[in-house]
């Protein structure tokens, strides 16, 4: 399978070194990227062929992955729109609905996915959405193009994306944002900066394995954790006055507006 990438940044790049540590030969993907230093990077750092600028070797794909910034879509789509040929379509682009991608690219054979940025180390989870013309071996060679990144979940409806967007799109910043206050909480205690983000990170990476390995829904493994009087009790219960988990709530539906919004701009 040959696999062409319109855009060559950091998701992109993520996706390329996992085809790459899964055994796919360099030689099987070209990069679009009209920028010349990330060529050079590209070509340095994962082999792979490089275009400045569209051409017919496109038309070899099998997949195509739009991984350029929603601004810049409709242009880089009149550019390289009669050199792909019949391929899948495929875009980790946020904002861009699968409407304007078959409007833009004349194929109904179209897939979204929102990855996250832990993608970058093989700890991702992808939300998928396929237009009804992909068939399920099309489905299933998606998936072996994320696989390397992560996990994936599929979704019925695009307009899902929205919520998987403001849920594990946006959520590493929710958790980097959690191990800032854990880390000055360390450091007003008399801890270092630097134990605090072992002591936090440790605890995040524990404490999600153990979520993972478990069939229990998340408040039993809180409960087993919570003795009433004890420590952890009044931790929570303080977070509770401060209505902390209602607030988080309300910050990850106004992410979901807001991925919404960006659809109604760019899609």
């Amino acid at each position: 399978m040959f696999v062409a990438f319109v855009g060559g940044g950091n998701m992109a790049s993520a996706i390329i070194g996992g085809l790459l540590k899964s055994g796919k030969a360099p030689s099987d993907i070209f990069v679009l990227e009209p920028n010349a230093d990330q060529r050079s990077v590209l070509q340095r750092d994962l082999g792979v062929i490089t275009l400045e600028a569209p051409g017919s070797v496109l038309q070899r794909a099998d997949v195509v992955v739009w991984a350029v910034k929603p601004q810049v879509f409709k242009e880089a789509a009149a550019a390289a729109g009669a050199h792909i040929g019949k391929a899948l379509q495929f875009s980790v682009m946020a904002g861009i609905r699968s409407d304007a991608l078959v409007a833009a690219l004349g194929t109904e054979r179209v897939v979204r996915a929102m990855p996250n940025t832990p993608a970058l180390i093989g700890q991702g989870i992808a939300g998928l959405y396929a237009r009804p013309a992909v068939t399920a071996a099309e489905r299933r060679d998606t998936e072996r193009l994320l696989a390397p990144t992560g996990r994936t979940l599929w979704v019925d409806r695009e307009d899902d994306l929205d919520a998987v967007t403001a849920l594990s799109g946006s959520g590493p910043a929710y958790v980097f944002y959690v191990v800032e206050a854990m880390v000055q909480a360390a450091e007003e205690m008399g801890l270092t900066a630097e134990q605090g983000k072992q002591l936090a990170l440790a605890t995040f990476s524990g404490a999600s394995a153990l979520a993972l390995a478990s069939n229990d829904p998340p408040s039993v493994l809180r409960e087993r954790v919570t003795s009433k009087g004890g420590t952890t009790y009044a931790a929570l219960t303080s977070l509770e006055s401060s209505h902390v988990k209602s607030a988080f709530v309300k910050a990850i539906k106004a992410a979901q507006r807001r991925a919404t919004e960006l659809g109604n701009e760019f899609g």
